[in-house]
This record gives structure tokens, sequence and C-alpha cells, in this order.
């Protein structure tokens, strides 16, 4: 019906199939047939129009104060404001939202400045379900594709929520559950707790050994064309491993303080830099490279004014061509000095590039050996005071860059692990092939307590055992007498019993011979004089 029709008692033109039915539905109820603010139900609006009042007061005051507080609240504040009303839709008399519904609302004078019946809201906005007679509330609408499930199903799903098993569908109704059921909420909680207790945290660190076990796994399908051999595995898996140390300090740390320890005759404790670290290791790594013809010290650090004419840069080609031609003649031997000299020419080598020649120098090595196969083993390395065949000084070297990462480690407060159980059992047998010689050098200086008999070489003479217990461990017997004597278990007068990386950390010189825990039995004497043979095998 339109607003005109509305206003001048139906005159103007009317639906008379809607004359008999309320326009406001929710008006209609209140009323119970006796008649609402806009008439009786049992007869047309167009019978009891008043267009003056609808004119002059915008609609009929009800009566009753009741009716007055069962009525909506005018937006008032809107109006004021200047705002449009906002009106709820309403539902037709004929149970259907269309032209009938707009209609109803529309029932106000036609021309600006106007006011209409108040706005009314609708059924739903009320919270009343119209299909029971306006008294019980709407139900809420359930989820779309969410399963609807009992209490009891509910329950009997915490477990496989608390584990995260459950599906999509399953976890959404568990949540939705858990809202509104304090019990069940709780039940979660320690469900949730006792999940935490099945598996231990794991450390966000990668396993040292990942590398090791990938590798092996590729050369098990897939042999290398090339092996490494198995002398220098241990100094490639080292290297490997201080390296991506150091990748992960990053470059803060490479004036941070590391404190390197060793023995003669007494402890010995100095502190370096990380960088002079592996400026340290450079330098000694360079020794096996000295006796392989590769470039000098620094892993072939060229100074930028010194490189040959149309090299192009300084690659690996130039180095070797610039080192060769330089030599290295001007550089002691010596271990120690050596290092100080090398010190002395990169001191001012940011940290970067002490890593860059150390890891390149390595990588050098480890492939020379592998292009020149077995032959190349029994190459000797010239120490200055002692030499040493090719394939023990790999080890030596993996023994060393293996401590020295622990140094840094250390320093730095990281976690670092020991070498594998095969790399670990080689540098303990090299350590324990080496302590006959280093007995005889402490007789030689007057430092044994133990007596002496020379004794040809392959004789049997008296012998101590060593026992090193752990991964990597095992027994060998120790001439006592003379470094060529044979020894054997008959004439055993001594037996020591250690761990593994315990006797590592005496040979470094990191542990006084006296502090070191180790099961005594037999000579004390010949014990002592092996224990001290020990810590004399370290070195800066």
């Amino acid at each position: 019906m339109s607003g005109q029709a509305y206003r001048n008692g139906g005159e103007g033109g009317g639906n008379d199939e809607d004359g008999d039915v309320p326009r406001v539905p929710h008006q209609r109820e209140q009323g119970g047939g006796q008649g609402g603010p806009y008439g009786p139900a049992d007869h047309p609006f167009e019978e009891h129009a008043e267009p003056e009042q609808y004119e002059q007061h915008g609609g009929p005051q009800p009566d009753d104060a009741s009716e007055r507080q069962d009525e909506p609240e005018p937006h008032d504040e809107a109006e004021q404001h200047g705002r449009p009303e906002r009106r709820d839709e309403t539902v037709g008399a004929d149970g259907a939202d269309g032209a009938d519904a707009n209609d109803a609302n529309d029932g106000r004078p036609d021309g600006p400045g106007l006011p209409g019946p108040p706005a009314v809201p609708s059924l739903t906005a009320r919270g009343l379900d119209r299909s029971s007679g306006g008294g019980g509330p709407v139900a809420p609408p359930a989820s779309a594709g969410l399963p609807q499930y009992d209490h009891t199903t509910l329950k009997s799903l915490l477990g496989a929520w608390a584990l995260t098993a459950c599906s999509q569908d399953e976890s959404l109704a568990v949540e939705v559950h858990l809202t509104d059921c304090a019990a069940c909420a709780d039940e979660a909680l320690r469900l949730r707790d006792a999940v935490g207790l099945l598996h231990q945290e794991e450390s966000l660190d990668l396993d040292p050994l990942l590398r090791a076990r990938v590798l092996e796994g590729c050369l098990g399908r897939r042999p290398a064309r090339i092996p490494v051999p198995d002398w220098a595995g241990p100094y490639d898996a080292e290297a490997a491993r201080l390296d991506a140390l150091l990748r992960d300090l990053g470059d803060g740390y490479w004036k941070a303080p590391v404190e390197l320890r060793w023995f003669d005759e007494e402890p010995v404790s100095r502190q370096f830099t990380v960088g002079q670290v592996i400026a340290h290791l450079t330098a000694v790594d360079s020794l096996v490279a000295r006796a392989l013809g590769l470039p000098g010290p620094g892993g072939g650090l060229v100074p930028p004014g010194q490189q040959p004419e149309g090299s192009g840069g300084p690659g690996p080609a130039t180095r070797a061509r610039f080192w060769r031609a330089r030599g290295d003649a001007e550089l002691p031997v010596d271990p120690g000095q050596r290092t100080e000299a090398h010190w002395a020419a990169a001191r001012d080598l940011p940290g970067a590039t002490l890593r860059s020649s150390w890891r390149e120098q390595s990588h050098t090595l480890v492939r020379t050996v592998s292009f020149a196969g077995s032959g190349a083993s029994g190459l000797e390395v010239d120490y200055g005071e002692s030499s040493l065949p090719l394939r023990d000084a790999f080890v030596d070297r993996a023994f060393e860059c293996w401590l020295h990462a622990g140094d840094i480690a250390e320093a730095v407060d990281y976690p670092y692990e020991p070498p594998a159980p095969r790399h670990l059992h080689r540098m303990i047998d090299l350590a324990a092939r080496l302590l006959p010689s280093a007995l005889a050098a402490r007789r030689r200086s007057g430092l044994a307590e133990s007596p002496s008999r020379l004794l040809p070489a392959g004789a049997p003479g008296r012998s101590l055992r060593l026992e090193i217990e752990g991964e990597g461990g095992g027994n060998w017997y120790l001439p006592l007498d003379s470094p060529g004597a044979s020894a054997s278990a008959e004439g055993m007068v001594a037996h020591v019993a250690m761990d593994g990386q315990e006797f590592c950390q005496l040979a470094a010189g990191h542990l006084q011979p006296e502090h070191a825990a180790a099961g005594k039995d037999g000579d004390r004497a010949a014990i002592h004089d092996v224990l001290y043979s020990a810590a004399s095998l370290s070195r800066l």
C-alpha cells in the first residue's frame, strides 16, 4: 500500500485484499485482538485512520503505559545528527519478505519533514520466534559444515585432540565445546601437559654427525670416483665441523678471547683471539701443504700489490705460482715459531679472510691427497724437531682442529661434541703410538723416574697396558725399555685405564698428569713416566 493511501484512510487506491490484515504483525500480536495503537485487528486501517494526528505528531499515542513501554524508542540521536534513521526489516503478514513488508514500513506521509509511525524491530532482532506465537527465543543457527556431537562423544575426542590426531572438523567441534564446558577444558589442559612429557625436547642445532651420515649414505649408493683416503677422513670431518662453528658464531666473535693450554713440564696457558687461533691452524697446516708442494702459509695469501701481472686476481693457481716463486724459506719449520711469523703477517686481516684462507687450504689438502692416491701416505712431514708420515700428520691435524674448536666453543659458551668414534679411535691410536718415543725423550732429558734398559729392536721387554674406555677406545701395549722393543701381555708390569676423551685432554696438555682420572695398577714409576710422556705430546 502506498504512503498516500495510508494517510487518506484508504481512498487513494489501496490493495483491497490486504485491507483486513494489519500492516504491523508485532503490534497486532501485542494487542491480542483488542485493538492496538492503529485500531482493532478485525477492521481495516481505513476506518480508523486519523490523518490529522499523523500530520501533527507523527502517529497516535497509546493510552496504556504498558503499551508505551513495549514500543521501541525512536532513533532521536540519529535524527539529531542528520543521519538517516536505520530501520530493521520486518516480516510481512504473509510470512515473506517482499513488497508487503516494505509497504508496511513506508506508512508515513510523503514529502520532506513529515515524520511517520515509529520503526518496528524485526522478530529476529527481538529474539522471538514467529512460528511459536512470538513467545519463544530463536535458536542460534548451526555452523555450516560443523558436525554435531554430543557431550560424551566430544569428551572421548579430547585425547586425540591433545595429540593433534583429530580431523579438522573434529578439532573445530572440540574447540567450540571447550569454550562452553569448564570440565572438559580442564581435562584438555591436563592432557596437553601430559603430551608434552611423552617426548624430550630437542635442540635446534643440527646433529654434528648429520653431514657424515648423509655423505656415507650417498657414497654407499654411488661411491666417489676419487675417494678420500681413510686416514684423511678425520681431518676432512673436523675441518668441516670447525667451519660450521665459525659460520654460526658470525663476524662479531673474531676478537673474542680464547684460552689455549698446553703442558711443558708444567701447565702453560695463554690467551688469544678467535682469529689468532684460526691463523695458528693455518700456519701449522701449511707444513703439510709444504710437504705436498702446495702454496705456502696463510693458505696462499697474496698481498694486493704483489700479484703477478696478468693474473686476473688472486685465485688458487695465482697464489701457487706466487708462493712457489717467492718460497717460504724465511718462515721457520717449528710449529710455534711458524705461528708467530704468520700472526705478524696476517695481523691486519679481517676474520672472514682468515677463515676463508684456512678453509680453502684444508680443501686443497684433502683434494690433493685424494688425487695422489695411496702412494702419498708415506711422505714425511717435517715438524722441525720431529717428523710424521703424511697419513699420521693428517690425523694429527684433525686432532688439533678438534681441540681448538673445543677451545673456541668453550670461550663463547657453545656446545661442541667429540669426533665420531672411528675418527676418535684414530686420534687415540696415534697418541698411543707416539708414547714410546716421548718416553725415550724424557729419559734422555733425565726426567724419567723408572729405570731404563736398552734392548735391541724387536726384543721382548717390559710393557704397560693402556686401556682406553668408551667409544673409540681399545687396548695398547707400550714398551717401557726401548721404543723398538717388543711389547706384549707377557711382559706387562703396569696397567692404566682411562676414558677416551680424558686421555685426549691429557695428550693435549689440558690436564695435569697427576689430576687425570685414571685407574692405575702395577709399577708406579712406569705409570708416572707414561702419563707425563702423554702430556708432553702437547704444544701450542
